[in-house]
């Protein structure tokens, strides 16, 4: 079995290829233009992306996000959210490699298997980084809605956290 997954993407790949050429496209002039289109929107990203890795990593050196953790966590306790993975809903909208780390420490200090660690494994799984992504969709946007876009997205990402909280915890 798991060599058919090991080939499902080389044969899509392959397929494509067969494809573009039945279909009389020239693929190597079609790559070449779309990675010529790639250039300018890596270059009009790039700003976005760099602050919020850079004000995500100063959250975190500063300790300021450990401070926040202690603060917010009787709401995250009252919401059902264990407070022990508060660092980590705090970290997940912001970085994905700080979440990794945090998910990681979370693990190692309470184990895989115990409650904490599968509602930590479940909350880091319910949505990807929000400003990472509100940084790459908006870049490129003349008309921004920033502030309701990020409302409803940090909304929804602690609506799933407390949601698969409470199914940790029947399950």
């Amino acid at each position: 079995m798991k060599y058919v997954f090991a080939l499902t993407v080389p044969t899509i790949f392959f397929l494509s290829i067969l494809f573009a050429l039945f279909r009389k496209v020239k693929v190597y002039d079609s790559f070449t233009d779309g990675v010529k289109g790639a250039i300018p929107l890596v270059t009009s990203i790039f700003p976005y992306i760099v602050a919020v890795m850079i004000l995500s990593k100063l959250l975190q050196v500063s300790g300021l996000d450990t401070l926040i953790a202690k603060k917010i966590s009787p709401v995250f306790s009252f919401l059902g959210i264990p407070e022990e993975i508060a660092p980590l809903v705090l970290v997940k909208p912001l970085s994905g490699s700080g979440s990794i780390a945090t998910l990681a420490e979370i693990l190692s200090k309470y184990g895989v298997d115990s409650y904490i660690g599968r509602c930590a494994c479940v909350a880091y799984g319910t949505s990807d980084t929000v400003f990472y992504i509100g940084a790459v969709y908006f870049a490129n946007v003349k008309r921004k809605k920033l502030t309701v876009a990020t409302c409803i997205s940090i909304f929804s990402f602690l609506s799933a956290v407390v949601f698969s909280c409470f199914l940790c915890r029947i399950l």
